[in-house]
């Protein structure tokens, strides 16, 4: 015997054992038998492509991602393959028939395991159909994910004011709120809400493409404007489609036009007047709102020096010529072992208020109207206390920079650490520059 010549019978004993073991692990196959046939009755003759990528069959195998040519004579196919139903999910063959060197059409099999052979009916499925059992999945946790925890805690999260179908605000604590009020309001952006129009603060009229009043023959320079433009800077005046130069070509006075010389209209000219104004039916139509822009508590002090309790800053470029600050503020004194003083500072260097005030005196308060104009500002004051200050007014002026950012100070001090002097309040209200007829 050849092993018995070659080998030992030890080694020859050991070898069957592999080659045993390796029959044994193979795969159980399923044949696919059938006879195919061409759409005109005649028996398909051809090539078969059968492809398909890596899985594991139902015993555990590992099926290496491969492919399999099949020549079919005379429409006889029979092949066998290793079972995709009891396989990893995914697991398919994708079949191509080719006649003649053209591909004719194209198939997906999903292979059961069987004894017996089965015919193509019982394997073929849907392009795209997924076969194998369902993936094993297991939920994801919040810690499988590297850095999801800490991007999740700086996310805003829902406030106890969350609610559907209503606009989203911020609150205090940076969480989702929902806006409240009638769903006809109109949203701040503050957060508030109120009813829209006029009501809600002010909203200008408009006069778009008014023809002024006037004959246009080429001699008339006087034309007037159904309304006075509020503010006057708002009108755009057109002659034929071209705008025209208040400074060059006309001048305005009330609702007054009158044109230069060289800029007369001419007959058959059209001119044309867009701008904003004052409504009678609407006094409040024009006119700008007073902005709050620092309403708040302050601080405590119970020392000898001057300290800051309260602060308001007023962005550069906020303040201008005609702006008018009114400025509030609301101290109390804790205490009776000595005085206190009470100071308002603007920008720093333009102390607006000093007052001290005697260790019986619990309160103070005052009032500050400080005015822009041109090259500088003027301020006037009023101050007074609970008991013993006495009322008292003062005024000045100064040359603060207003396109710098301007901060307005609410100081204090007591002189005696068992006394407490504290900012109870204090309130800033911008008026803005306001030109009216």
């Amino acid at each position: 015997m050849l092993c018995s010549r070659m080998f030992s019978i030890k080694t020859c004993a050991l070898m069957w054992l592999l080659m045993t073991g390796l029959v044994e692990a193979q795969p159980a196959l399923t044949t696919i038998q059938d006879s195919l046939y061409r759409a005109d009755g005649s028996r398909f003759t051809g090539t078969m492509f059968i492809t398909w990528s890596s899985f594991q069959a139902g015993d555990t195998s590992n099926i290496a991602t491969a492919n399999l040519t099949l020549p079919i004579v005379n429409g006889v196919l029979s092949v066998a393959l290793v079972p995709t139903t009891t396989a990893s999910a995914g697991a398919q063959y994708n079949i191509t028939y080719n006649q003649n060197g053209v591909n004719q059409f194209t198939q997906v099999w999903a292979v059961p395991p069987s004894s017996v052979p089965l015919r193509v009916n019982a394997v073929l499925v849907s392009t795209g159909t997924v076969v194998g059992p369902a993936p094993v999945t297991s939920p994801v946790l919040i810690s499988d994910v590297v850095g999801l925890t800490n991007d999740l805690a700086l996310a805003a999260q829902k406030g106890v004011g969350f609610a559907l179908g209503r606009t989203a605000i911020v609150n205090d604590e940076g969480q989702i709120d929902s806006a409240s009020g009638n769903l006809s309001d109109c949203m701040r952006v503050d957060g508030s809400s109120g009813p829209c129009g006029s009501s809600a603060g002010v909203f200008p009229s408009f006069s778009d493409s008014e023809i002024p009043a006037g004959a246009i023959n080429g001699s008339n320079t006087v034309f007037t404007l159904a309304f006075p433009p509020s503010p006057a800077g708002s009108l755009e005046l057109y002659l034929n489609g071209l705008r025209l130069d208040a400074t060059v070509d006309f001048t305005l006075v009330t609702n007054t036009v009158t044109f230069f010389t060289g800029s007369i209209p001419q007959s058959g000219d059209l001119v044309l007047a867009s701008y904003r104004y004052a409504n009678p039916s609407n006094p409040l139509g024009s006119l700008a709102t007073p902005q709050v822009v620092c309403s708040s508590t302050g601080g405590s002090t119970a020392v000898a020096t001057l300290t800051q309790l309260g602060s308001c800053t007023l962005p550069a470029g906020l303040l201008g010529t005609g702006d008018r600050l009114e400025i509030e503020y609301q101290y109390s004194h804790t205490g009776s072992a000595a005085g206190f003083t009470g100071q308002v500072q603007i920008a720093g260097t333009v102390v607006v208020i000093n007052r001290a005030a005697a260790s019986t005196e619990s309160l103070f308060a005052g009032h500050t109207s400080f005015g822009l104009y041109s090259g500088g500002q003027t301020w006037d004051t009023q101050s007074w206390g609970g008991s013993t200050l006495a009322f008292a007014t003062s005024a000045g002026s100064s040359a603060i920079d207003p396109t710098q950012s301007t901060t307005v100070s609410f100081q204090g001090l007591t002189s005696s650490s068992s006394d407490t002097l504290t900012l109870r309040n204090f309130t800033v209200i911008r008026y803005p520059a306001q030109v009216n007829p």
